[in-house]
């Protein structure tokens, strides 16, 4: 199994302000799925993907990406961990004003030893004519692309999507998500994506809905739709 997800726990504030947010959650997702995190706010899906990408701990349990055990690391490894397994889209795109998409997408191939190659990489995200805009010249769906391109270009394991439609109307939304199950079809890359749009599961190899920080199911799409048919 490629990600193993094992009993993990978090909670936040202290005593009578404790709150649980993840209950001992037991996940398991194998290489080149695509995984949807599904739950209404407050569910623990994106604490949850924090801790799988490093950026928050667990009170308990462990995450393991191919045998490697992230509680077993020390912060210089995790550092390197992340460099090397994850790539990060989020709902804001975070790119950096001052440099042009292509140069915003190079940012993300310098932290890899084995990197897409570039042009490519924006002919696949439809940004290739767009190349040389900075990101105040772009709408919201291609600034999202470019996030995109620079979380993927880095060509990681695991690609970790926290809504990354959520900033985008209905169009674009589905033209984001055709371009995940196009990079996820492409590149083998594992996408694990929350969101707490129910229509966008149809889409996903495996389905778990997260409430009150537990697991109420887990199961695998018998058969997927593409995103471009979803409808919401």
């Amino acid at each position: 199994m490629f990600l193993e997800i094992d009993q993990i726990r978090k909670s936040f504030g202290s005593g009578d302000n404790r709150v649980e947010v993840l209950k001992g959650i037991d996940l398991q997702v194998d290489r080149g799925e695509i995984c949807v995190l599904l739950g209404p706010s407050g569910s623990g899906k994106s604490t949850l993907l924090n801790i799988i990408g490093g950026i928050d701990s667990a009170d308990s349990g462990s995450i393991s990406i191919a045998g490697e055990k992230t509680v077993d690391m020390n912060e210089k490894k995790l550092t390197l961990y992340r460099r090397k397994h994850l790539g990060y889209i989020f709902q804001m795109y975070n790119l950096i004003p001052n440099l042009n998409v292509k140069e915003n997408i190079e940012v993300g191939a310098y932290l890899s030893d084995n990197p897409l190659e570039v042009d490519e990489l924006l002919k696949t995200l439809g940004l290739y004519e767009h190349r040389h805009k900075m990101p105040n010249q772009l709408s919201g769906g291609q600034q999202q692309r470019t996030a995109i391109g620079r979380a993927i270009v880095k060509n990681p394991d695991i690609l970790l999507c926290d809504e990354p439609t959520g900033a985008l109307d209905y169009k674009t939304s589905k033209e984001i998500l055709q371009l995940i199950g196009t990079v996820n079809e492409k590149y083998g890359n594992t996408v694990i994506m929350v969101t707490h749009n129910d229509a966008i599961k149809l889409m996903a190899d495996r389905v778990v809905t997260l409430r009150d920080g537990s697991v109420r199911k887990n199961y695998r799409n018998e058969t997927r739709i593409p995103a471009g048919d979803l409808e919401w």
